[in-house]
């Protein structure tokens, strides 16, 4: 890909979403929508955003992948690694090489590095000085997130701010925790939708999942509404 193309794709991808606040929006979608993105144009080869609900637990909203989802899960178990940093302080925390990290982060490196990952990139998402969630790169090989990256990335973590918040939460709390609570059941019901696909299709997690998320789309509807009607038993994915 040209830097051209990118640059271009990039601006599209921007526009494309901002069209979908306008118009309101499903968050979870916008979230899958912003780590495909990631994925897709940035220098990683997963990305996962987590997100704070109304205690301050985080939780996985969205990922690229079953292995970039088990490395947060493992982060959020063991409460410590990069992705809990930087939800707690606030700032980027980038690793560039994962095998090199303190021991007070095992966890996450041994299991990073078992699902072939070398490096990583957190970009906090925050509001006011509060902080929701956070929005994570990773990468099959070492190395700093080049400028021009993370400088999407920090745009694509103040879209899904933005998505997550919009004008009417800044000023009422009470939208705020239901829009974060609302995503956090629509999660619940996907995860539940790949065991269902994984199982009567006789496949993965992580083919299930790409299953879902290739209906959704062909069929222009949202990953959680199709999510809902494969557990209901009202759809079911055809081979």
């Amino acid at each position: 890909m040209t830097t051209e193309t990118r640059e271009r794709q990039l601006l599209e991808t921007f526009a494309a979403l901002a069209d979908t606040l306008v118009e309101g929006y499903d968050v979870l979608d916008l979230l899958q929508h912003l780590v495909d993105a990631c994925h897709d144009l940035l220098d990683a080869s997963a990305a996962a955003i987590l997100l704070a609900d109304p205690s301050g637990e985080l939780d996985v909203m969205a990922s690229t992948s079953e292995a970039s989802r088990l490395v947060e899960l493992i982060q959020i178990g063991a409460e410590a690694g990069p992705c809990v940093e930087s939800f707690r302080s606030g700032r980027e925390v980038s690793v560039p090489d994962i095998a090199e990290c303190p021991d007070d982060w095992a966890r996450f490196r041994e299991s990073a590095l078992a699902l072939g990952f070398s490096s990583v990139h957190a970009v906090p998402m925050t509001v006011s000085r509060s902080r929701i969630g956070t929005l994570n790169l990773l990468g099959d090989h070492t190395g700093e997130l080049e400028e021009q990256d993370r400088i999407a990335a920090r745009a694509f973590a103040d879209v899904a701010t933005i998505g997550i918040l919009h004008e009417r939460s800044l000023r009422e709390t009470a939208l705020l925790a239901e829009q974060l609570q609302g995503a956090l059941s629509s999660r619940i019901v996907i995860e539940q939708a790949k065991g269902v696909v994984a199982y009567t299709r006789g496949v993965t997690i992580e083919q299930a999942f790409d299953l879902i998320r290739g209906y959704a789309r062909s069929h222009q509807i949202g990953i959680s509404q199709v999510a809902a009607r494969i557990v209901d038993r009202s759809l079911r994915l055809e081979e």
